[in-house]
Order: C-alpha cells, then structure tokens, then sequence
C-alpha cells in the first residue's frame, strides 16, 4: 500500500506547541491541568473531532477522550498522551517560554506537550483526508506524571478494544522509539517506635530511625544488576530533634523490574520486611505501579510498520528499552503499542528542558502517516 504523504504544518504545531507550554500545568494544580485540558479540548473540536471530558477526582484534573471517525468500522487506533508536567509554576520564570535558536524551551516542553502538539496535528492531517480508515481515539491525562493514578483504569478501558496503542513520549537519543520499559514499584516503608529524652531517659526509647535503618539496608541490598532489579530508596525522613529519641520515621522506596515473575517476587519481599526490634513497629504502603511493558510481536509488526513510514522521512527509529516508567506500561500485553513517537529534543524534567523545532516535520509527518497505515488495515 503506498504510503500518503500526510505532512502536517510544522508553524502550525510550533504555534500549539507555544500555547500549550505557556498554560504550566504540575500535576498537583488541579486547575491549571483541566485549562491545558480545555485548549487541547477546542482545538480537537475545530479540527473536526468529537470530544468526551473526564471530569476529574482526588485532586487532579479532568481528562479528555477524543474520537476521529474514518468512515470504516473496526477497532479503533488509539493515541495516548497526558498533559500535566512535573515543573512548578513559575519554575521557568515569568515567561516560561524562550526560543534559541531552533530550541524552543519550556515546562513540559518535550515530555510531552510537543507530543499532545503533533497529535493535534494528526487529527487536522487525517480529518482533511477522506480516504476511509477505522477511528483513530485520543486520550488526554492528566496525571502521568505521579503513575496515573485516576487515568490508568480509563487508559486500560480505552486500548482493550484498540487494534494498536501510539504513545506520544518524546523520541529516544538519535529518534528511537519505545519497545519495552521496565516494571515500576512505589512504596511507603514506616516505622513507629517509642519516645523519650536522649539524656534523661534514652533507655525508655524505642527509636523509629535505627530500625527504618536496617530496613533500608535490606532493601539496598536487594538490587540484582544481574536479574536487572534495582532498589532504590530515594527519601528519609524521621524524627523531632538530636535529643529525641525518634517516634517516627519513613523512607520511599523505588523499584524496577524487567520480568513480571520479578515483580511478584520483589513486591512480596518489600512486603515481608518486619521490624526485629522490641516495641517498634514496621508497615509498608505500596506496590507494583507500572507493570514491565515487554516486546512481543505484534510490537515488532508495529516497529515494522513505523519504520517503513519513517523512512522517506530520514528517520531510521531504533528502537530502545527503558528505564522509566510510561503509560505504555498498561496496554503493552493486551494490545501492540509504539512508545517514543514524539517530538526530539532534551532535558526532560530539568529546568532546561527543550524541544528541537527542527523535528516537527518529520515527526508529526511520522505519526500522521503510521496511524493512517494502521487505521487502513
């Protein structure tokens, strides 16, 4: 099947792209998140798309389903993107948006309002085509960045019916796509002991801290490079003042896992952690976040199927396995899923986070013309 040329207008993504980032959105404003929500909302529906709005529960914002009919019956493509971001607002300054040179740098910049840019794109690209396709269905989150707490059940609704899951993550070094991520775990270790006076009656204490402290040696010491298992624990806090011995004290843990036997396995050691000390107690919140997303051939298909698109387009797409944690997680073993097929650039998380101008053409060229491909089949 010749591929079509689908090649969206990069001032016009630029132009989204610039909007969106000046709306900061951190996951925890609630509102800020639901406005980003609400301009990603019009545009959909100018384009020609409809649109359904999640509202929003337990402090975050709402979400957004959008559908794109083709004119064919069938399992729908399914894009998914979220638009909260892990910067504070203000963090960038006072304009949180600044070119230089052909970088456009921002909150959220890269990971991903450029992708929510070129899905825009998409949707306006595909609705000017009229050649017949299955539906192509969005969705928009809004709490990605925390592990999705209110979104996950909707993401998992949303890509059980879907032929292919597109994930708009920011591309890899040299333009990679996602093909596996590992598993992801959060937990909450605490400890609640006894208190008392350091110099008057330190023998009646029972301290919180020396015994989260032999927790956290467990933990670190349960990292396996070789399995690919890592523990990390990655804040502690406890604790009144030097001359108190410590009532409580509690650290987060951080877990990442290839293999899902791995995940059960890890999961209930965490979990089997217990205090050894006389009058303090030891408790663990938590559990496996984001299951690992592993290759499987139907993603190798999709690979396939991405790099036939990208090639005329100069884009090679390796195709990468990740350390982070990603929605993609979710849907990998029910439906085959491409991750990474957003914009390129840098940063992400950081205070210098940025966007290369200069790939959303063939980017927003390559996500117009996979999901055509797919939606046709």
């Amino acid at each position: 099947m010749p591929i079509p040329d689908h090649s969206p207008d990069p001032a016009r993504i630029q132009a989204d792209l610039e909007a969106l980032v000046a709306l900061e959105s951190p996951t925890e404003d609630a509102a800020r998140v639901t406005a980003a929500i609400a301009a990603v909302e019009t545009r959909l529906a100018e384009a020609g798309a409809e649109t359904t709005r999640i509202p929003g529960r337990d402090g975050f914002g709402d979400h957004l389903a959008a559908t794109l009919a083709g004119g064919r019956e069938g399992a729908p493509v399914l894009i998914l993107c979220h638009l909260d971001t892990v910067h504070p607002v203000g963090a960038f300054g006072p304009a949180p948006v600044r070119i230089e040179g052909r970088r456009l740098i921002g909150p959220g910049s890269v990971d991903m309002k450029g992708g929510v840019a070129l899905a825009l794109a998409l949707v306006r690209t595909l609705a000017a085509d009229p050649a017949p396709r299955r539906p192509v269905r969005l969705l928009f989150t809004s709490d990605e960045e925390v592990g999705s707490p209110t979104s996950r059940a909707l993401i998992e609704a949303e890509a059980a019916p879907a032929s292919h899951v597109l994930v708009v993550e920011p591309a890899r070094e040299g333009g990679g796509v996602v093909t596996g991520r590992r598993g992801v775990g959060r937990y909450v270790v605490r400890a609640h002991g006894r208190p008392s006076h350091s110099g008057l009656d330190h023998p009646a204490g029972r301290s919180a801290i020396r015994t989260l402290a032999r927790a956290i040696l467990e933990i670190e010491a349960m990292t396996d490079y070789t399995r690919n298992v890592a523990l990390n624990v990655g804040t502690v806090r406890g604790g009144t003042g030097a001359n108190v011995v410590p009532e409580h004290a509690e650290a987060l843990v951080d877990l990442r896992i290839d293999d899902p036997a791995d995940a059960e396995e890890f999961d209930a050691r965490i979990r089997a952690l217990a205090s050894g000390d006389e009058g303090v107690t030891l408790t663990v919140e938590g559990g496996i976040n984001r299951p690992p997303y592993r290759r499987s051939p139907g993603i190798d298909s999709l690979l396939a199927l991405a790099r036939e698109a990208g090639a005329p387009l100069g884009l090679a797409l390796p195709d990468v396995h990740t350390g982070g944690g990603g929605d993609s997680s979710f849907v990998a073993a029910m439906t085959p899923v491409l991750d990474g097929l957003g914009v390129a650039g840098g940063g992400a998380h950081t205070l210098g986070e940025w966007v290369d101008l200069d790939s959303l053409a063939p980017r927003g060229a390559l996500l117009a013309r996979l999901t055509d491909r797919v939606a046709r089949m």
